[in-house]
Formats: C-alpha cells, structure tokens, sequence
C-alpha cells in the first residue's frame, strides 16, 4: 500500500451536510426549533428596524441565538464565544454559520 503524504491543507473539505451532523436527538435541536419559531414571529419587527443603505449588519437572529448559546454553555466573554464559533460544529448548525 502506498504512504500518503502529511500536507497541510488551507481549507477542509466536507461533503457531509452540517444538519447530518448533529445528533437527532440532541437537545438543542428542540431549542433550535423553538428559537427559530419565535424569531420567525419577530422577523416584521425587525425588517421595520432595518434600513435599506450603508453596509449590511449581522442578522439579528443569528445574534440572538449566538447569545442564547453563550448562555446555555456559561461562555463567559464574547470573545471566547466568537472562539467556539470558530471551530465549534454543533454552535455553528445552531447559529446558522455555514462551514466555510
């Protein structure tokens, strides 16, 4: 059998959905759910909040998920927060960052 080389590479390379990934019975798929149904109720009162000029923001919804998380997991700083973000799988589906 040949050896394969140890290359660093810049980028990984996934082709299993980020959805699959996460258990189907995790909790938080439940929170998600709920989460995502009271933002939905919400989304009039924040596109009325919006305006159409200057660059674009962070959806609030993925900021206030991205808060709920640092609640539920005692993460402390925002910047040990925008940390896991980084690597963090099950925070990134919860979110709703892709994995790029």
């Amino acid at each position: 059998m040949m050896r394969g080389t140890d290359e660093t590479s810049g980028s990984l390379f996934s082709y299993v959905d980020l959805e699959d990934r996460i258990p189907a019975r995790h909790p938080l798929r439940k929170i998600r759910q709920v989460v995502n149904d009271a933002l939905a109720s919400l989304d009039a009162e924040f596109a009325a909040r919006s305006t159409d000029f200057g660059h674009p923001s962070i959806a609030p919804e993925r900021l206030i998920r991205a808060s709920l998380l640092q609640t539920l997991f005692s993460v402390r700083p925002e910047r040990q927060l925008m940390e896991q973000m980084q690597y963090n799988l099950l925070f990134r589906w919860f979110v709703g960052v892709g994995c790029r």
